[in-house]
């Protein structure tokens, strides 16, 4: 079966494991599919192994990130062929990571099947998971731990970030195939092991981590709903200006108004008439501003992606640092730039922000911002944890359609706010426009694709949870650790039984 239908199977359950995400949310299949997966590994040789791993790898994200088409193809006008291979590059990509996953287990386990099930199948598949999110500007989409983000075991997202809920997930899959096939002992250690994960999780769910400070602040999300094959046209200009203005006054009054991602469609150096008008109706009704818009660097030629804060201590910006490849930049020879000139294609490349940049002042707090998918890095936001005391994110969510990225993206943020113990305010093009608590549940949401204007109120926070102390390194070194013990205890000595 392994080596005739196995790759197939192993698609399909990569694929239906993509249903466990949002916008479907059946948790429980993050933790079949892999255990399916770990099932076909058991039998295989090193190469069937990489080979069960990459279907798999490729199902899930053949089936999960089918959008990046839509994105390239609908959005950024690229043919049809170019487009689907935008989409097939990443999806083979992200797949030999998982490859490569199966034929280390493969090639290098001589433990019993007890260890290999649940610690180092776990172990190494978080570090897997790990290093697929930043390895080559990284690609942190459809992790594990993500599925959880309402089941118990999102709790340990403050204790460890979400690598603590991949490896609680892929254990759980460990002992469920523990269960099934294991001997009466194996059974016993995976039930012990569920219910600890489990029973812990359920233990730390209503703790809280961080402290209210100062008064809760009003704040009002933009979300222009402008379709991205329409924003940028010259002749729609004046109506997008007109409309996020319409919307702006309509939330003047809250301490605090977020418009999206490159809201309006012009460089920065070109609304300075439009900018210094709102800026006036808005300090009349004491309202602070975060706009998302490109800034031209007249000395340098550089364009960035950036939020400007203008509120009453003055103007800040802060500048994406996680820039999109094959959207804000291109990765590719210069033949092929030129080529992508002569078809009218984009070709520019943005300029990234620096790593480090303080947090943005307006409404009287100190906010840690991120734009687009820079909230699918979690560990990139710690640095900005000891000043910030409301986290905000805006993002240009039209690339993506009526597709399941944007639920996707929101699914993600919520974790940023466990893992932070903070409010996070989400402002996007035409949704998922939300608010989101401390715990990660989504306390005000607009409907999407329609103008709106999302107003609430947050509560600021101070403190930080245990994960914003150490960041991901007690758990990787804790992996690493399971693995090399996996790997080199001299398990000959010991009889190999489950």
């Amino acid at each position: 079966m392994v080596a005739r239908h196995g790759p197939w199977l192993a698609a399909l359950a990569g694929a239906a494991t993509t249903l466990a995400f949002a916008p479907v949310g059946i948790f429980v299949l993050a933790i079949l599919g892999p255990a399916f997966l770990f099932l076909l590994w058991d039998a295989a040789t090193p190469r069937q192994a990489a080979r069960l791993g990459f279907a798999w790898g490729c199902g899930l994200f053949l089936a999960g990130t089918w959008w990046i088409y839509t994105a390239t193809h609908d959005f950024g006008q690229a043919p049809a062929w170019l487009a689907a291979l935008l989409l097939a590059g990443p999806v083979a990509i992200m797949g030999a990571y998982y490859a490569t996953l199966g034929w280390l287990v493969a090639r290098l386990d001589r433990g019993p099947v007890l260890a290999r099930r649940l610690l180092l199948l776990p172990a190494g598949w978080t570090l897997m998971e790990w290093l697929r999110g930043w390895l080559f500007s990284g690609f942190p989409w459809l992790q594990l731990g993500y599925a959880h983000s309402d089941s118990p075991l999102a709790a340990l997202a403050p204790l460890g970030g979400i690598h603590l809920v991949t490896f609680a997930n892929a254990a759980t899959a460990g002992a469920l195939l523990v269960m099934l096939k294991g001997g009466r002992r194996g059974r016993w250690v995976a039930i012990a092991l569920v219910a600890g994960l489990w029973g812990g999780s359920a233990l730390v769910a209503g703790r809280q981590w961080t402290s209210p400070v100062g008064d809760e602040v009003s704040v009002g999300l933009l979300q222009g709903a402008i379709p991205q094959d329409e924003k940028w046209q010259v002749e729609n200009r004046v109506a997008t200006l007109e409309r996020y203005r319409a919307l702006n006054r309509e939330a003047l009054g809250q301490q605090l108004i977020v418009w999206p991602e490159s809201a309006l469609p012009m460089l920065a150096h070109q609304a300075e008439g439009y900018l210094a008008a709102v800026r006036t109706e808005a300090r009349a009704r004491n309202s602070d501003l975060l706009i998302g818009l490109l800034r031209y660097d007249f000395d340098t030629g550089e364009i960035r992606n950036g939020l400007l804060a203008i509120s009453a201590v003055g103007d800040a910006w802060y500048y994406k640092r996680r820039l999109v490849p094959f959207g804000e930049f291109f990765p590719v020879p210069d033949f092929v730039r030129r080529w992508m000139r002569l078809m009218s294609l984009p070709y520019y490349d943005m300029t990234p922000g620096d790593d480090r940049q303080p947090a943005l002042p307006a409404a009287g707090q100190r906010l840690g911002a991120t734009i687009c998918y820079e909230d699918a890095y979690g560990s990139e936001q710690l640095d900005v944890l000891d000043e910030a005391t409301l986290l905000v994110n805006v993002t240009n969510n039209a690339w993506f359609g009526d597709s399941a990225a944007p639920h996707q993206q929101l699914q993600m943020a919520r974790f940023r706010a466990r893992e932070a113990g903070r409010y996070l305010m989400r402002s996007t093009s035409n949704g998922i426009t939300a608010v989101i608590g401390p715990d990660g549940a989504v306390t005000a949401r607009a409907p999407q694709f329609v103008p709106a204007v999302l107003k609430s109120r947050v509560q600021p926070r101070i403190g930080l949870t245990p994960y914003a102390r150490t960041g991901n390194w007690p758990l990787l070194t804790g992996c690493l650790l399971l693995v090399a013990a996996c790997i080199g205890y001299p398990w000959r000595s010991i009889q190999r039984r489950d």
